[in-house]
């Protein structure tokens, strides 16, 4: 007799497939393509200087005895620098949101694209307040593969805010604004999370697409899915992102004092330390789904359904509890990671039965998820 875990308690067999799936994307040593929309092309040749270096280091300290004896307590004495700088981070959230960029007005527009018939008055003075934003949405306008309804064979570049909105449209702004939005909150030029950064981007993206492609499926509104599907990394983007800044403040500080003091024993070790991932691994495993809706709390937003649905995903372990909402979000994270997993020969047969199995896929949307174009964001 078999016992059926559909639905009902989160079996163990789960929780370590979501842990092997941040293991991956945060320690894994794989790198990413980079997808169409990539935000950080140009940090690749960096990335791979670095990588180079520090191998070339760590090749000569390991024929050196005492040199490597040098490198192994100055990079532990650094990483537990960093680490303690990061655990007392996460204790404020007032300053992990100073810190992270995410903004009550960013939240505020998130919220009223999610009603029923937003009020693009409303919308337009607080997308012209944030300069990012405007500039992305401008880029995307004026790139020659824009779609949108401005003038044909117009050389001339559209800047005006009121324009540019009327030529995007109300049903794609409520796809492109949480895209840019979660965009702008993922760590960005930091050249020791480039791939990171890249893979987290894009189980975001599968993630939300996969989201969307269920709501229609279920004659569900697709928007609040959406944007929950794409905020559902929020809390792991602020972790990654202070994190890498704080490695980054420390590292570079020690670098300038052991070259200072012309120590090159020192300078070897500290240039040979690597991002401590595996350190933020577990961090992101204890508070990342908690920070999804305690930073929007912390914001006042407690009444959002935005909210509502991250803090149903953190706190309800039961799938067939959730809100129909809340559930379309959590079989779009489920199958991400399957695909994720899979591309890397990291998820057995019978693991993925399991994973279908507890939140109950039909046949249907398992075809209507395969059917789907994980690669862009396809707007009208």
């Amino acid at each position: 007799m078999t016992v059926s875990t559909a639905g009902g308690v989160r079996p163990g067999k789960l929780i370590e497939i979501e842990r092997r799936l941040y293991q991956h994307l945060i320690v894994g040593k794989h790198t990413a393509a980079a997808m169409e929309d990539d935000a950080n092309e140009k940090l690749e040749q960096d990335a791979n200087k670095l990588e180079i270096e520090r191998k070339a280091i760590q090749l000569r300290l390991d024929k050196q005895a005492e040199a490597k004896a040098i490198y192994k307590a100055i990079s532990a004495q650094l990483v537990d620098t960093v680490n303690n700088a990061v655990e007392h981070k996460l204790t404020n959230l007032d300053s992990l949101l100073a810190s992270s960029g995410i903004q009550d007005s960013q939240i505020l527009l998130l919220d009223l694209l999610l009603e029923k018939d937003p009020n693009i008055n409303r919308i337009r003075p607080i997308i012209a307040s944030l300069p990012w934003l405007t500039r992305d949405l401008v880029t995307l306008i004026n790139s020659p593969a824009s779609t949108h309804r401005r003038p044909k064979n117009s050389d001339v570049q559209v800047t005006d805010i009121k324009l540019i909105l009327n030529y995007i449209g109300l049903e794609n702004l409520r796809l492109l604004i949480p895209y840019f939005c979660i965009r702008n909150w993922l760590p960005s030029g930091h050249a020791n999370l480039l791939w990171t950064t890249r893979k987290l981007w894009r189980y975001s993206m599968i993630t939300a697409i996969a989201a969307q492609a269920l709501a229609i499926l279920h004659n569900r509104p697709t928007h609040i899915s959406y944007t929950c599907a794409l905020l559902y990394q929020l809390g792991t983007s602020v972790i990654l992102s202070n994190s890498a800044r704080l490695f980054e403040k420390y590292w570079g500080t020690w670098l300038r004092e052991a070259s200072g003091s012309r120590d090159k024993e020192v300078y070897d070790a500290v240039m040979a330390t690597e991002f401590p991932a595996q350190q933020v691994f577990n961090q992101v495993i204890e508070h990342g789904h908690h920070l999804n809706w305690q930073l929007l709390e912390q914001l006042d937003f407690e009444q959002s359904s935005i909210t509502k649905v991250l803090k149903e995903l953190d706190q309800d372990y039961h799938f067939n509890e959730l809100s129909i909402d809340a559930s379309i979000v959590a079989k779009a994270s489920c199958f991400a990671k399957i695909i994720l997993l899979e591309e890397h020969q990291l998820l057995a047969p019978q693991e993925r039965k399991v994973m279908l199995d507890y939140y109950e896929f039909s046949q249907q949307e398992v075809i209507r998820l395969k059917a789907q174009n994980y690669r862009k964001l396809d707007l009208t």
